[in-house]
């Protein structure tokens, strides 16, 4: 499979009425798959809740500016987490990183089985300062597609056709994410009429259900878009970015973490561990606090003490 660098590419159609954003996300998701130790049906969970944080992520303006996806469903995967910057990183996890789905005929996942179709939808954008803002809505499919768009629909007034969708092995014991992708399709203001423009992108792409997605892992953006949206005038514009798996977590975070823990709780990690050790929950890496370090962090809420 070819190892192609996860990108994120932006145009617009119909004159400048439609916003057009393209990612792929294929090895991204591989990294958040070992990393995860995800089945095959986790994995196409995850890449589509990462998929769409960096689609949404991407119209935001500053360059800190973050999305934070969060699917609570009644499937059994649990929760579905994503967290994207503007800037192409993205990181996220799953309850239950075991849990077991279905191949249909794409080939990918029936996702809508492991994510539950009863739930919430939350998402948080934060650009950097100030309160982040945040917002709940209910599943509609459990599928991510639907319910992204249904939140962009309900929350913050814009029509949106969101394609999320991934590519797997097959006749293997095991199947293998070969190619993941996502595409969102925006209607912007503008003189024509917002219901012409809708009938118009409706017209062109409402039809397609799965993205065009090569099952030998190569994926050309340009080339989809160019499928999907067929004779509408489109153009392609000079802000794209490369994509990859990021997290923020460190070790200087994990001490300040286990600092607020209080004096007595790490006296009883020291008396009872000789040290500590924590799970980034995003990325999975693991980090050790020995007995000296732990000193240190108990000396130091003493002497803010006095």
């Amino acid at each position: 499979m070819s190892e192609q660098q996860d990108r994120l590419i932006r145009a617009t159609a119909a004159n400048g009425r439609i916003r057009v954003v393209a990612v792929s996300t294929t090895q991204t998701s591989l990294e958040a798959s070992r990393r995860h130790q995800l089945s095959p049906a986790a994995t196409a969970a995850l890449s589509r809740a990462m998929g769409a944080a960096l689609l949404m992520a991407s119209s935001m303006k500053p360059r800190q500016s973050r999305v934070s996806l969060r699917l609570s469903g009644d499937g059994p995967l649990g929760t579905v987490c994503a967290d994207a910057g503007q800037d192409g990183t993205v990181r996220g996890f799953v309850g239950f990183a075991d849990a077991l789905g279905t191949l249909n005929g794409q080939p990918t996942f029936a996702v809508e089985e492991v994510v539950g179709r009863r739930g919430f939808l939350q998402v948080m954008r934060d650009v950097g300062y100030g309160e982040p803002f945040s917002s709940t809505v209910e599943l509609v499919a459990g599928d991510v597609c639907a319910d992204v768009a249904w939140y962009l629909a309900a929350s913050e007034q814009t029509y949106s056709r969101l394609l999320l969708g991934e590519c797997f092995s097959t006749g293997t014991d095991v199947p293998t994410l070969q190619c993941s992708a996502g595409v969102l399709f925006q209607v912007l203001p503008g003189r024509r009429p917002m219901e012409e423009v809708i009938r118009e992108l409706q017209t062109q792409i409402t039809e397609e259900t799965a993205l065009p997605l090569a099952r030998n892992g190569t994926l050309d953006l340009e080339a989809m878009l160019g499928h999907l949206l067929g004779p509408l005038e489109w153009q392609l514009l000079p802000l794209g970015r490369d994509v990859r798996f990021q997290c923020r977590c460190s070790f200087e975070r994990v001490l300040g973490a286990l600092k607020m823990l209080g004096e007595s709780e790490l006296q009883d990690m020291l008396l009872k561990d000789e040290g500590a050790e924590a799970t980034c929950h995003f990325c999975a890496e693991i980090y050790r606090a020995n007995a000296q370090q732990l000193g240190i962090l108990i000396e130091e809420l003493r002497q803010e003490r006095v």
